[in-house]
């Protein structure tokens, strides 16, 4: 929602931004939760094989981060599948979203320090580019809460 106070370059859009505002953090807790979900699952169980890492389970995920400096493997495998798989639909839904949004981030933020470790900035040299857009994407619902069209706005009134 527009302040009272915002001066905008053309006050004739702002209306139309005033109604496209919730259907954009809707849109965008949405995309996050699809891409949480679509890499939990392919590393959880095994969906989409020909696509990304050759890891396509929590032990295989498990010995990738043992080897990877990350111990113990075995406990964060499952904090990571998990994350995906619970923490991204809800965020998807606005269900208990800041609460969501936590472990959301923390992974988002590890994941960008990996990433700087092993290709710095850009993507396609598997850098933090994409981690750090989901990461900051993230940070915002767990500042603002998820929104006009969040199941904690419907079922409760407010944002949780």
């Amino acid at each position: 929602m527009l302040s009272p106070t915002t001066s905008l370059i053309l006050p004739e859009m702002g209306r139309l931004y005033e109604i496209l505002h919730p259907w954009t953090e809707l849109l965008l807790r949405l995309v996050i939760a699809t891409a949480l979900v679509a890499h939990g699952l392919r590393n959880t169980f095994g969906f989409f094989p020909e696509t990304g890492s050759p890891i396509h389970s929590v032990p295989m995920l498990a010995d990738f981060l043992d080897r990877n400096g990350y111990h113990p493997g075995r406990l964060w495998a499952p904090l990571i599948s998990s994350t995906q798989l619970i923490a991204g639909p809800l965020l998807g839904l606005g269900l208990f979203t800041r609460i969501a949004a936590i472990p959301i981030v923390i992974f988002l933020a590890v994941s960008c320090v990996e990433r700087w470790r092993v290709g710095r900035y850009f993507w396609n040299m598997l850098g933090l580019e994409y981690t750090l857009l989901w990461g900051i994407a993230g940070l915002y619902f767990l500042v603002h809460g998820g929104g006009a069209f969040s199941l904690d706005r419907i079922l409760i009134g407010r944002e949780f």
